[in-house]
């Protein structure tokens, strides 16, 4: 399938001019973001922006408003949320949060996620690959697998766009790498590798291996908030900012509590390695911020598009009429819910979801 026009997906230096100013879209591989880079990213929401930090999708953050982003550039690039100015919008790498520590965790994706951004970055060509192209690390959780990213890698082998490749390889991540060097040979206006006709197997081929028998793609785990029990001992605390936006006082408490966080593409933070009384302090503390700790917090599984005023394509205020509705409830819904401001329905999640759009109807 053709493209009728560019990707223009947003990156650091290249903002997107949202209704509200200047997007930028800080990409964050396997959703991992240091203390230090929070108070970074904290101070450049309230000093360059609206004081607004979205979490995405795929585990990157968003920095709306941004009166400068010239300025954001360089206070990134010194934090190290930069270190590819050509590369900047094709390092979109989702992993399991919690690496490999949980309960059904075999793989451990952390340095992996490390070594793939870097092959990327110091791949001159993958600097093509669109905007929204998507690698996953699964440890075999399958919680990330779901997503149905271009290139997905689990303990079982590696993925083409959710179906199986048949291949043996001693170096699974130069064959991601190899398989979108192969896309890029494929994808005609293409962005992502479902949308050409018959990609995986041209993939396939290209690589030398062929597609195994296809199996059915999971729904994503359910949203969750609390703290889970490590395997080796040690817990994790996952909590969800309300809509998944953060102010920058509530980025800079993420950094008091957590030498690193985990990001995850269900628009929530987990601070894993934790002793089990420093969990329940970091849950007190960021309780106190306005993060949702609670497994039935009302907040937990509910999420929203941007809204007017910063979408101009939105029908009404999204993110008001979602906190109403939200002040209305006592507990977590049993599905997953999303509010929509248009029929695009930007950052609806996958798997079962209840549908609400402004105004009050529901699908």
């Amino acid at each position: 399938m053709g493209r009728s026009r560019t990707d223009a997906c947003p990156g650091t230096l290249q903002t997107h001019d949202a209704a509200d100013g200047p997007l930028a879209r800080v990409r964050t591989p396997g959703g991992a973001v240091s203390a230090a880079q929070l108070m970074v990213l904290g101070a450049a929401a309230r000093e360059l922006g609206r004081d607004v930090i979205e979490l995405t999708s795929r585990a990157n953050l968003q920095l709306r408003g941004v009166r400068d982003p010239a300025a954001l550039a360089a206070r990134l690039a010194v934090a190290g949320l930069l270190p590819s100015a050509s590369h900047e919008r094709v390092r979109n790498i989702v992993a399991s949060p919690l690496g490999g520590r949980g309960r059904n965790g075999r793989l451990a994706t952390d340095p992996l996620v490390t070594a793939l951004d870097r092959r990327l970055c110091a791949h001159p060509r993958l600097a093509g690959l669109p905007g929204r192209f998507l690698f996953a690390l699964d440890d075999g959780t399958g919680d990330v697998a779901p997503l149905n990213a271009d290139l997905t890698l689990t303990p079982g082998g590696l993925l083409l766009a959710g179906t199986p490749l048949a291949l043996a390889s001693a170096d699974p991540l130069l064959t991601m790498t190899a398989a979108a060097e192969a896309f890029l040979d494929v994808r005609g206006g293409a962005w992502r590798l479902a949308e050409v006709p018959d990609g995986a197997s041209l993939v396939a081929e290209r690589l030398g291996g062929v597609l195994a028998d296809g199996r059915p793609v999971p729904d994503p785990p359910a949203p969750h908030a609390g703290i889970v029990q490590q395997r080796d001992g040690l817990a994790a605390l996952e909590v969800v900012p309300p809509l998944g936006r953060l102010s920058g006082a509530q980025a800079e408490a993420l950094a008091e509590v957590a030498d690193e966080v985990r990001l995850t593409p269900w628009r929530s933070v987990v601070l894993r390695d934790l002793r089990r009384d420093g969990a329940e302090g970091a849950t007190a503390r960021l309780a106190q911020q306005g993060f949702a700790a609670d497994p039935g917090s009302p907040w937990v599984g509910v999420t929203a598009c941007t809204g007017s005023p910063g979408c101009a394509k939105s029908r009404g205020d999204v993110q008001g009429e979602a906190r109403r509705w939200v002040d209305g409830l006592d507990h977590a819904s049993p599905t997953p819910v999303h509010w929509a401001g248009c029929d695009r329905r930007c950052g609806m999640p996958r798997g079962p979801v209840t549908l609400k759009t402004v105004g009050g109807q529901e699908r």
